[in-house]
């Protein structure tokens, strides 16, 4: 086997990896954030970027949206950017989204 298959393939293995390394900090920096600032008003503002950086490193070394069709990648991409905001519009107007979306 050739010396440079060799490396291709390590790379090509490693990056899943430190992808999966880098959830688990994420993960632990999360549980971290909400246990020293819980109840901190701003605490929403890091969870959504953890939530954003998350989703990115999911989309793009597990499902690969990078080398789906474009279409498919826009929609992933609008979907993990769609999420924390809807998470930082819940916290921040939480209330004005509830009465605006009531049946009454």
């Amino acid at each position: 086997m050739d010396r440079s298959r060799l490396t291709e393939d390590a790379a090509a293995s490693t990056a899943p990896t430190l992808a999966w390394l880098a959830l688990l900090a994420l993960t632990l920096a999360s549980l971290a954030l909400g246990h020293w600032l819980h109840g901190v008003p701003w605490l929403a503002l890091p969870v959504a970027a953890i939530i954003w950086l998350k989703g990115w490193l999911v989309a793009r070394h597990f499902i690969e949206s990078h080398l789906a069709h474009p279409f498919i990648s826009r929609l992933l991409q609008f979907f993990v950017a769609f999420v924390p905001l809807a998470l930082l519009l819940t916290v921040f107007f939480g209330e004005w989204i509830a009465r605006w979306a009531s049946l009454r």
